[in-house]
């Protein structure tokens, strides 16, 4: 990110490349996705300022709302990203495997609103035709889309890294 902030133009209004930063960040906060769903749920930027997505990732986490997370949501009510989007450091911090698709904007860590519709919503993605990958360990999913190739369908219930 400080490489970014080295091109920044600043307005006249904005003293330095961090309130610069801080004004994109803001910006980036009331950004929509979907009907339901806004960049900010899959940023944590409030935790890690530095993971600021490339445009294919902000178009691909368009398509992950739209054919998963849109649907699922019709079928449970509210979900709650745990985890998006990570940059490849943010990744690392994580713990998050070399090729995750949070690297690209492929992938969310979700959970129902409501506990009681977690089994629901792990059954609408195992059938769902858009789901890529369904990871589920207790009391979480990570879930996967692929706007480039057929979805695989690789389903692992159960699955511990």
């Amino acid at each position: 990110m400080k490489e970014n902030l080295n091109n920044v133009r600043l307005s006249p209004h904005l003293a330095s490349p961090n309130e610069a930063a801080l004004s994109h960040l803001s910006e980036l906060n009331g950004v929509r996705l979907s009907p339901h769903f806004k960049l900010s749920e899959f940023l944590n930027l409030g935790k890690y300022p530095e993971n600021i997505p490339p445009m294919q990732v902000v178009a691909n986490l368009t398509y992950g709302c739209h054919q998963l997370l849109e649907p699922a949501r019709f079928i449970v009510g509210p979900i709650i990203i745990t985890s998006g989007f990570r940059c490849e450091e943010v990744n690392r911090k994580v713990g998050g495997v070399r090729n995750s698709q949070h690297l690209v904007g492929q992938a969310a860590d979700i959970r129902p609103q409501n506990p009681a519709q977690f089994q629901s919503l792990v059954d609408f993605l195992k059938s769902w035709e858009y789901t890529d990958q369904l990871l589920t360990g207790p009391g979480w999913l990570h879930v996967s889309w692929s706007p480039f190739r057929p979805p695989r369908h690789q389903i692992r219930i159960g699955y511990y890294k």
